[in-house]
């Protein structure tokens, strides 16, 4: 059944769609730079209609749309003209993975790291949700931990608020191992985004390789507090490791100039591994203004080029 109501997120949900985030992105688009099944660099019109008996809602018509598809019925009573659209005729399907491993909780507030990621998430689903396009969302530490089939609509919007609003903060990360389990629920070409710290990360490479190899158009975000990219601790400090029973009793000073170096490393590194395999990598501090970073990233993607294949 197609959702009849707009059903709203529960208010400690809610918080996630931040609203000056929302103002300034919701008249801009999330594109693809490839051609990916149902959705064809910005243009919303599916290759797919008339392969599915399964409706799933309305949609207005726009120029191009296959009249055989209007609904006339719909056009008697409104004196508008809407497309009838099927399951397997959505636009694009954005699937968003996002870490919610133990390394994801530090920070406090909106500075808190996975706060920040399932800021990203909820507003790019908020995104598409306008767009009439698909998402759906994976929560993941070592292994995949909630997943949400993408789907159209509001009420997809509020399945997928509800779920970033609620996770636990338990395990490692495994990305090899979380790709492998998403990859077949996929079963065509979209737009993956990975809102990730990439801390404990082995095996990113493999795992980001194995994505752009079904055709899966990749971005990642990767998220980091200030604190981790400059090391301000001074005076005698006890370091916890989220991610395990490990603690270090020292003097940070002492620290500081090899772990900067070890981090500029890993981000160079990073960094290499998706201009490779021609991933969107964006780099982002949790006190940033998100509003900011979505529009900077949105504008920048659709002046980009298309790029064809995979």
């Amino acid at each position: 059944m197609p959702d009849s109501k707009k059903s709203s997120p529960p208010e400690s949900a809610q918080r996630l769609l931040r609203s000056e985030a929302t103002q300034r992105i919701r008249r801009l688009e999330l594109l693809a730079r490839r051609t990916v099944e149902g959705f064809m660099s910005g243009m919303h019109r599916s290759p797919y209609f008339g392969q599915s008996v399964e409706f799933l809602q309305h949609r207005q018509y726009t120029p191009g749309d296959d009249l055989r598809h209007i609904d006339w019925k719909v056009w008697a009573r409104q004196d508008r003209l809407h497309i009838k659209q099927f399951e397997e005729e959505t636009n694009f399907r954005l699937n968003l993975l996002v870490d919610s491993s133990a390394s994801m909780d530090y920070g406090s507030g909106e500075e808190n790291k996975y706060e920040y990621a399932a800021a990203i998430a909820a507003c790019l689903t908020f995104l598409t949700e306008r767009q009439q396009d698909a998402a759906g969302l994976y929560t993941f530490d070592s292994k995949v931990r909630q997943a949400l089939p993408a789907r159209t609509g509001r009420a997809q919007l509020s399945r997928i608020l509800s779920v970033l609003s609620g996770p636990s903060h338990e395990k490692q990360t495994d990305l090899l191992a979380v790709v492998r389990e998403v990859v077949p629920t996929i079963p065509r070409r979209g737009l993956v985004a990975i809102c990730s710290d990439l801390l404990g990360v082995h095996n990113l490479r493999d795992g980001l390789r194995m994505l752009r190899q079904r055709g899966h158009d990749v971005i990642v975000f990767h998220i980091l507090h200030r604190d981790e990219h400059e090391f301000p601790f001074t005076g005698a400090t006890r370091f916890e490791g989220l991610e395990g029973a490990d603690f270090l009793n020292c003097n940070p000073r002492a620290l500081r100039e090899g772990y900067l170096e070890a981090l500029g490393a890993f981000l160079e590194q990073t960094r290499r591994v998706c201009g490779r395999l021609s991933i969107d990598y964006i780099e982002v501090k949790t006190d940033e203004p998100l509003d900011a970073v979505l529009a900077k990233f949105l504008v920048a993607r659709k002046a980009l080029p298309n790029l064809r294949g995979t």
